[in-house]
């Protein structure tokens, strides 16, 4: 028996997502014409306070149809130093958008707006002019930390006061909102659009959702064209979309505390670090640092041992929990971890 923790985009889809799947009445999608797309569509822009939706195969096309859609080539995007979108996104915002980055060393990937200050040039000839700032809530690489709803409203406010639009990369926005207690739109009611994954802990096989004004919409429904993901009869993965905004929020709460639950029981493990404080979701960044062994070294022996997590290098692995982890499962990956220590003799 393999236990992945590599990744919450691990999860596979549920019976009742498979059910509706085959039964979902379709249509051509590019003509606006999939019942099940547009079905979806209203849902999540309804579910985040927006007014339309666009349908995407996945959050990195998603991020790219906002950029696109926000700016002009030769602008400049404002990002946390750690974002995805800067950091595991293939370099999209330089390379398709034709967007320069201008990086905020983050806390834990938490930006202030005193820290975005700090990044902010005046106008001069040989600058590019700022356009977009990008928000990631929850932060991957800050281990899955969140964004407070009067952080969001101050930042969002704050960028508009400069003509700046904001989008936030919320591939785990529900994430967040379930860690907060609050409904995800008062997360990202100032916003100018967000993107969210469906893939990841809702558990449906593919797809997000990029949200924001009608107009705004459009121009991205266009380049999403573009970039080939006009995906026609697109309803038999949006059927398992909607189940999982209707079925699959509430149960996050689940995976943040097994994530809890496996931090403080790794922290136990001699040789191992983790900042509790960061561990405020679904993830577990682990140091590793004091041990004779590379991330991904780590990985993969704990792979051989049928445990997979995913490196960090070149010190840190990541640990993701979501519906198909349980605490047994928790229990025994610990197990498995201390096992690999002992029998490589990783401790100085």
């Amino acid at each position: 028996m393999v236990i992945n923790l590599r990744s919450d985009t691990q999860t596979l889809p549920t019976v009742e997502m498979l059910e509706e799947m085959k039964k979902a009445p379709l249509g051509d999608d590019v003509f606006g014409e999939d019942p099940t797309v547009n079905k979806l569509e209203k849902l999540a822009a309804e579910k985040l306070g927006k007014e339309a939706a666009l349908f995407v195969a996945s959050g990195t096309m998603g991020n790219l149809c906002a950029l696109m859609s926000h700016t002009h080539p030769g602008e400049e995007v404002i990002l946390e130093a750690n974002a995805h979108i800067y950091y595991y996104e293939v370099g999209g915002y330089s390379r398709l958008a034709g967007l320069s980055p201008r990086l905020v060393p983050g806390e834990h990937g938490i930006m202030t707006v005193d820290m975005i200050k700090k990044v902010i040039r005046p106008k001069n000839i040989h600058f590019p002019s700022t356009a977009l700032l990008c928000i990631e809530n929850t932060h991957n690489r800050g281990g899955g930390t969140v964004y407070s709803v009067s952080l969001m409203e101050e930042i969002t406010q704050f960028a508009h006061e400069l003509g700046w639009k904001v989008h936030v990369d919320g591939a785990r926005i529900f994430n967040a909102a379930i860690a907060l207690g609050v409904e995800a739109k008062e997360l990202v009611k100032e916003a100018d659009s967000v993107m969210f994954c469906l893939s990841k802990g809702l558990s449906a096989p593919v797809g997000s959702l990029l949200v924001g004004e009608r107009t705004f919409i459009e121009r991205a429904r266009k380049i999403r064209k573009m970039l080939g993901g006009g995906m026609r009869q697109a309803g038999v993965l949006a059927a398992a979309g909607i189940v999982a905004l209707e079925k699959m929020i509430n149960r996050l709460t689940e995976d943040h505390a097994h994530a809890r639950y496996l931090a403080e029981e790794l922290l136990k493990v001699k040789g191992l670090k983790i900042d509790l404080n960061t561990v405020q979701t679904n993830m577990v960044y682990c140091d590793i640092s004091q041990l004779k062994a590379s991330a991904l070294q780590l990985t993969e022996w704990l792979k051989g041992e049928g445990l997979l997590v995913s490196p960090v290098p070149p010190d840190k692995i990541r640990l993701v929990t979501h519906r198909h982890i349980c605490r047994e499962d928790i229990n025994k990956a610990v197990e498995i971890i201390k096992m690999v220590i002992k029998d490589n003799n990783l401790l100085f």
